[in-house]
């Protein structure tokens, strides 16, 4: 290995690990610390961050990235180190904008931000909130403030989570989106399905049961994952060997935990199955939030509520449910939770609502960092969206503006990779169909390696090596588009509405 290559992973490799520190301070604030502990956990978040941060934008970092790029140049650029180099390159270049001092009250800022959110949402009182919101967006627009190379300052933010995307790109693929969506759920509302045996009383620990058969089938081992409940679930992982994923559970709604958990299995299984050569490097994970959406989102809803899947999901919902539900045929429950209803959640809502969820959260993010929205007026906002997009009326704060935890965390800009990553998911669907003829057989077999493995393949193991738009070009040849998740839904809600909608 190269001179500077080599001190330069292992310069990198520690502060990796202080990242994978900062992560599991994170992950144990939303799963088991102590409600007093927050004040603590934000001073120590802070501590971690602001360290991680000066010694990741060091002199000594630049001089040895100047030093490997020259030894890295004349060697093909998809090689690791290569890639390691540039990418390593660009994120030393837009961090070190950032001061360390902006960096850790950012991280502090997310912690104690959480745990008022935590509080905020259980109390119905988005007004407590408020000043966190406030601290957050002044942070950000600080932030923001470190650059000068963005068309618009919501491009700084959405490059974090989406590099090289801009809102202008988002904003036309949202059109075309919108577009599409509202006419076909406009369609749908004309025809009924009965989605009933998804209410009822089922005990959390049935359901545990049903969502630990069904991740395990997905790739979980407890070995080197763990399952736990939090308020908002997420995915962590501080290695490819330890990834937690997180739940919360409903007694009244089972579809909420079992799809809730194939959802965060399939971020886990992406982390899971990047390449050891890039583990404790910047290209050991997911190289985009909407990368990582799509992999989340194909598990959860094209294998968890396709019909070949029900064949497997129907026996074991009989099994652990029983009562109404004893014997329910697959072909009832594909229907029942394919049912589209325009809902408060966005978490729980259908595939063709689901959009205008992400959508609006788009256009409001991008007022308040602009300066055209006050939070004091944010809850206003939302609920005005919420009535002209999807036509029904929020009754509280808890199931309206405080429902998601990104605000509170810090994670503005983050929202649009939601609906990036449906769009990836439906090429990446029709590429592995492809590849794979046979795949609806293997999956309602209960099969799920094949596809498991061919995203192993062509998407895991890259980890970050490859920009959104390289990789994806890499796997289908070409760029994102709407068209084939808007193909895919068209066929699936056909199927379950029984009506053609092509």
């Amino acid at each position: 290995m190269s001179t500077h290559v080599s001190k330069l992973r292992e310069a990198l490799a520690e502060i990796e690990d202080l990242r994978h520190a900062g992560a599991l301070l994170g992950w144990d604030q939303m799963t088991k610390m102590p409600p007093k502990g927050a004040a603590g956990r934000a001073e120590a978040s802070s501590t971690i961050e602001r360290i991680a941060h000066e010694k990741f934008v060091s002199p000594e970092i630049g001089k040895l990235l100047e030093g490997a790029a020259v030894e890295v140049e004349m060697i093909d650029q998809e090689d690791d180190d290569a890639a390691l180099v540039h990418q390593t390159q660009r994120n030393w270049d837009k961090a070190r904008r950032v001061p360390t001092a902006l960096a850790a009250d950012l991280a502090k800022a997310a912690s104690l931000g959480q745990d008022a959110w935590v509080e905020a949402r259980a109390n119905n009182d988005f007004e407590a909130f408020v000043p966190y919101l406030n601290r957050t967006l002044e942070l950000k627009r600080a932030y923001v403030d470190c650059f000068d190379e963005f068309a618009c300052p919501y491009d700084a933010l959405l490059d974090d989570y989406e590099p090289g995307m801009t809102a202008s790109e988002v904003t036309r693929l949202f059109g075309e989106l919108r577009d599409e969506l509202v006419p076909l759920i406009a369609e749908v509302a004309k025809h009924n399905v009965d989605d009933s045996p998804l209410h009822g009383n089922f005990p959390i620990e049935q359901q545990r049961k049903l969502v630990l058969e069904v991740v395990e089938r997905m790739g979980f081992n407890s070995d080197s994952w763990r399952l736990d409940d939090t308020h908002h679930p997420f995915a962590e992982s501080m290695s490819s060997k330890d990834v937690r994923i997180t739940n919360r559970w409903e007694e009244g709604y089972f579809a909420s935990a079992l799809y809730g958990g194939m959802h965060e299995c399939g971020h886990g299984l992406y982390e899971a199955g990047v390449a050891d050569a890039l583990q404790r490097t910047p290209l050991g994970h997911g190289v985009s939030l909407g990368f990582h959406e799509s992999q989340s989102r194909m598990w959860e809803n094209m294998v968890g509520r396709g019909r070949p899947f029900a064949n497997v999901l129907a026996p074991a919902v009989s099994r652990l449910f029983g009562g109404e539900l004893t014997d329910i045929s697959p072909d009832r429950l594909f229907r029942a939770v394919n049912a589209i209803k325009p809902s408060l959640i966005r978490v729980e809502a259908d595939e063709a609502t689901y959009g205008l969820h992400v959508i609006l959260r788009f256009e409001l993010e991008q007022e308040l960092i602009e300066g055209r929205l006050a939070v004091a007026d944010v809850r206003d906002a939302w609920n005005a969206k919420v009535s002209d997009y999807l036509g029904i009326e929020v009754p509280s704060d808890t199931l309206g503006v405080l429902q998601d935890v990104h605000w509170s965390a810090g994670l503005v800009g983050y929202f649009p990779t939601y609906a990036l990553g449906n769009l990836i998911a439906g090429s990446l669907w029709e590429k592995v169909h492809e590849d794979i003829p046979d795949l609806d057989e293997q999956i309602g077999a209960g099969e799920l390696a094949g596809l498991r493995e061919w995203l192993r393949e062509n998407v895991h193991q890259h980890g970050a090596k490859f920009l959104t738009p390289q990789l994806l070009d890499r796997i289908t040849g070409g760029p994102i588009e709407v068209g084939p998740f808007v193909n895919y839904l068209k066929t699936k809600l056909s199927s379950v509405y029984e009506v053609a909608l092509a």
